[in-house]
């Protein structure tokens, strides 16, 4: 597995900054913040796919949600841990050249605590996500589950479904397209498949679960341990909160449209 990890050390890194040399190459009016950014959410979206595809597979080939176990689980996990820290790197960088476009300059003339600082204060919930993920989640995926459960990783695996859609959102926007129908239909598709893949998932899982062993929906969950629960609930937590983030925006981008509609016909009565 350590050529795994290996692999997964040099493909994400490298992903980054040749989409950081490519980018530049292709929009030179682009600042820096723009090409870290765009840079970061490009390689978010190459290992939001792969670990969607992995899950899938994953999860078509596991009959049996507990004992039924498959190589792509752990080999997947070793390989994308690499990107789990990257990503934090990567997301400060973003932020680090983001603060200087905007007027940062003298705070953030070079690295230092305090740029550092300003990030985790303001990225504190992914900077944790993250964390979590490489460091409790991780070791527990690898060591501490005895081979069971493969089923469940596969799906925590397709949670990532709704990230190149989130990322194509980012990208739309810098190229200066969030006024356009690919935008607003890109926003539907970001709402249904987070909603489905990063909370109804969870349902999922102990729906599966408790057809496998005759269980209720409703009581699926006293018939699992504690720390699985718990587990659970330290992932769904965000992902709800994030949807309610998300869903505000969605309120604020129509209603804005709206708005100008509505001061367009406006102008248009008043002309004639």
């Amino acid at each position: 597995m350590l050529s795994t990890l290996a692999a997964g050390t040099v493909v994400f890194p490298g992903l980054f900054y040749s989409f950081r040399k490519i980018l530049k190459y292709m929009f030179t009016g682009w600042s820096d913040a723009d090409v870290v950014s765009v840079s970061e959410r490009l390689v978010s979206a190459v290992h939001a796919c792969l670990a969607t595809a992995a899950g899938v597979t994953v999860v078509r080939s596991c009959r049996n949600t507990m004992t039924d176990s498959h190589w792509l689980v752990n080999g997947f996990v070793w390989f994308a841990a690499p990107y789990m820290a990257f990503d934090i790197y990567a997301m400060y960088l973003s932020h680090y050249f983001s603060q200087r476009v905007r007027g940062q300059s003298e705070a953030y003339s070079s690295h230092s605590l305090q740029t550092v600082k300003g990030f985790l204060k303001k990225e504190w919930m992914l900077v944790l996500h993250h964390l979590v993920l490489l460091l409790i989640f991780m070791p527990i995926t690898l060591f501490f589950r005895r081979g069971l459960g493969d089923f469940f990783i596969g799906c925590l695996f397709t949670t990532e479904f709704s990230t190149p859609f989130v990322c194509l959102g980012k990208c739309l926007i810098q190229l200066g397209l969030d006024g356009s129908k690919l935008y607003r239909i890109n926003g539907i598709i970001v709402l249904l498949a987070f909603f489905m893949c990063r909370i109804l998932i969870f349902p999922f899982m102990y729906w599966k679960y408790g057809q496998q062993f005759g269980i209720p929906l409703h009581r699926v969950a006293f018939h699992l341990p504690l720390q699985c629960n718990l587990g659970n609930l330290v992932i769904l937590a965000p992902q709800i909160y994030w949807f309610i983030l998300l869903l505000k925006k969605a309120i604020r981008v129509y209603s804005r449209q709206r708005s100008k509609r509505t001061d367009g016909k406006k102008n248009g009565q008043k002309t004639d």
